[in-house]
């Protein structure tokens, strides 16, 4: 299966993700891990099922190819948000060490069906350092964003900038907000998305003022989301294309926001799948191939 493309916005040609029925696992899965995951609610199953099959159905319609990881014992209900446990370059998967402890078998589970398929690993994040695929963002094809917070570690930063030497030209750390401590879950990609190479949907009060200008200095747009919105994932869309997302309906204004940058928008149901973990439509998937941007 072919990897690559350093970009968070060119066509999505491939993803890895894992189904709701085969992260969730059961009843009983569910019952044991939801409040020590710290998930707002107990998920459904099967509305969680019926909600993410939607959610594959519009992935189908763009014609993505889609890399199933299956139902893994040694792996929990977050498993659900695919992006997590590794990244992406031109040089095949990085996987990541993470932060969040009861996740941290997820790497080596996604490894193994990554190698069954083909996919070329690039290397890995090991010892002290930590890093989730939420705290990494494409900026461009030669320039790279990492949250520096409390699922991502400068041990973790360090590795990274090491796997990514030759492909990259700058790597810029973002110092994350304290928010809602520890236990939030809060990536770099809580409070920004990509929509175009010259467009981000973000969270402007959480937005990190150097941040914010070194993207204004690209030429970025900035579409921003209303507080109200970014409790309900306003802020986590995911580029299928150049201004044309998925999005968790629910978020008439941020919606009617990026409409009006000539975005085209697809919603799908989310409450299950999405609002109770705290992941968007970017956390569900682990794009493995786009279109160069």
């Amino acid at each position: 299966m072919r990897v690559g493309g350093q970009s968070e916005t060119g066509r999505l040609l491939s993803v890895a993700v894992k189904r709701a029925a085969d992260a969730f696992g059961s009843e009983a899965e569910i019952d044991r891990q939801w409040r020590d995951l710290r998930y707002t609610a107990r998920p459904d199953l099967g509305a969680a099922t019926a909600e993410y099959q939607r959610f594959l159905g519009l992935l189908g319609t763009a014609g993505v190819e889609v890399l199933y990881l299956p139902r893994d014992e040694t792996v929990g209900l977050d498993s659900l948000y695919a992006r997590d446990a590794s990244i992406v370059c031109d040089a095949g998967v990085i996987l990541c060490n993470m932060g969040k402890p009861q996740r941290r078998t997820e790497p080596a589970a996604q490894e193994a069906a990554l190698r069954r398929a083909g996919v070329s690993i690039r290397g890995r994040i090991t010892g002290d350092g930590r890093l989730e695929g939420g705290d990494v963002c494409w900026i461009d094809g030669r320039t790279v964003a990492v949250g520096r917070g409390y699922r991502t570690n400068e041990a973790g930063i360090r590795q990274l900038r090491d796997l990514l030497a030759g492909s990259v030209d700058e790597v810029i750390v973002v110092a994350l907000p304290h928010w809602h401590g520890p236990e939030d879950v809060f990536h770099l990609m809580s409070i920004v998305s990509p929509i175009d190479r010259d467009l981000f949907l973000v969270y402007a009060p959480l937005l990190p003022v150097p941040f914010r200008e070194a993207l204004l200095a690209r030429g970025i747009g900035l579409v921003e989301v209303p507080t109200p919105e970014f409790e309900t994932l306003g802020c986590n869309v995911l580029a299928i294309a150049g201004r044309e997302v998925l999005m968790v309906g629910g978020n008439p204004v941020t919606r009617a926001r990026l409409e009006q940058a000539g975005v085209t928008v697809h919603e799908f149901p989310g409450r299950e799948i999405c609002l109770k973990g705290g992941g968007g439509p970017t956390c569900l998937t682990r794009p493995l191939a786009r279109e160069a941007k």
